[in-house]
């Protein structure tokens, strides 16, 4: 008997009896469809924070004071909080090789006004190269530039969430806040990164360097440096250059002794992928649960199947049907509700996946591989679960299923 006819049958023998089927069909839907939902869920988590950390900027390399573990061979032990300053960033931008540019940063919290409006806000000092290095750009007025902090220049530029929280979403532009009670004229707004976490520019105001040293923290380290490499090729060489340049310039000779750490953004990435794949792994793995338990399903209509078809599994063979017409008759029904089950399911799981996506804001991301891997699996387990009641049908004696009642 041809494959063609044996899938007509199959058809046939599946809408016989629609409601049982569509029951049968009804673990493999779940489970299929919860493995695509998963999956494309897990997927948008991962591709939403590559794309934060990237946000961040390209070919970043982060230096801050005081560290625990090790970064290019040079380990960082507990170190003082203070150990970085503006000659370590000059001493960066001029010897190290394949750096670009360089950020110097001095960040803090501090209580910010406008009007009635009263918030602790998130303080950044910062220099002219930071809108490069970090990869931010505005959405209206200008940045600060050198002249401001030549002159530690009281000028501000605000995140678009600052925008919202002090300004209830006006613009901001040409207004005055105060930072510690010290006037700032706002002269920018940066355009949303969107997103929370890694010292988001949403939440920021930025001031000139200088300013927040002299006026505002009262300090002259810096909390971070932010330093762009020419070519993700370099980073390593980098890290290993600025690892021993700032222990010379610390007057350190022994590396367990580094007073600073240094963070590749491309290690950064890696280990956030490494988790949300394995995150994305076990979501598909808990959903894959109720696709066996839909393959038990099937496995227990087809024995009934058997059952119930006794007498003309036992007719067939009498006419001339082998054996292993028989077996791939009913191991083709198998398939069939199996498959059936599973394109259902995947059209449910990628409608379901928008449909979060859309309800909670979260990003989902279907991917072929997950719909490939879910109709591979729905495929193998109709082959799996089918393959015992078969051959339990294909094994009938013509006699004994010819006297069955």
């Amino acid at each position: 008997m041809s494959l063609m006819m044996t899938v007509r049958i199959a058809l046939r023998a599946v809408a016989a009896n629609k409601v049982r089927s569509g029951l049968t069909m009804l673990g493999i839907i779940i489970g299929v469809g919860a493995v695509v939902a998963m999956i494309s869920i897990g997927a948008g988590a991962s591709q939403s924070v590559t794309n934060q950390i990237q946000g961040l900027g390209s070919n970043l390399l982060t230096v801050m004071p005081g560290a625990a573990g090790s970064q290019g061979g040079v380990r960082q032990a507990l170190g003082s909080a203070t150990s970085l300053t503006t000659k370590d960033a000059e001493a960066i931008k001029t010897r190290v090789l394949n750096v670009v540019r360089i950020s110097s940063e001095d960040s803090g919290r501090a209580q910010v006004i406008y009007q009635n409006n009263n918030i602790s806000g998130s303080i950044n000092g910062v220099t002219a190269d930071y809108q490069k290095v970090r990869n931010t750009s505005l959405a209206v007025g200008r940045f600060i530039d050198a002249s401001d902090l030549r002159i530690s220049n009281r000028v501000a530029v605000v995140g678009q969430n600052i925008v919202t929280d002090l300004f209830s979403g006006a613009d901001p532009v040409g207004k005055s806040i105060k930072v510690n009670n010290i006037p700032f004229n706002v002269v920018g707004v940066l355009a949303s990164k969107g997103g929370a976490g890694f010292n988001s520019p949403d939440d920021t105001i930025f001031i000139p360097l200088t300013t927040a040293q002299n006026r505002v923290f009262g300090v002259d380290s810096l909390s971070q440096l932010g330093v762009q490499i020419k070519d993700p090729q370099s980073m390593d060489q980098a890290v290993q250059d600025i690892g021993w340049l700032l222990l010379s310039n610390h007057g350190l000779s022994d590396p367990q002794k580094a007073d600073f750490r240094i963070m590749n953004q491309q290690d950064i990435l890696q280990t956030m992928s490494q988790v949300t794949g394995t995150m994305t792994v076990l979501l598909g793995g808990i959903a894959g649960i109720s696709l066996i338990v839909g393959g038990i399903g099937i496995m227990n209509i087809m024995l009934v199947s058997v059952t119930e078809r006794t007498r003309e599994i036992g007719l067939r063979k009498a006419v001339g049907a082998k054996r292993k017409d028989i077996l791939k008759q009913f191991l083709t029904e198998s398939v069939t509700l199996s498959l059936m089950g599973g394109l259902v399911g995947i059209l449910i799981g990628v409608g379901g996946s928008r449909l979060i996506s859309l309800a909670t804001g979260t990003a989902t991301f279907v991917t072929l591989g997950s719909v490939l891997l879910a109709f591979g699996f729905s495929s193998a387990i109709g082959i799996f679960f089918g393959i015992y009641p078969a051959m339990r049908a294909s094994a009938l004696s013509p006699i004994e299923a010819l006297k069955y009642e």
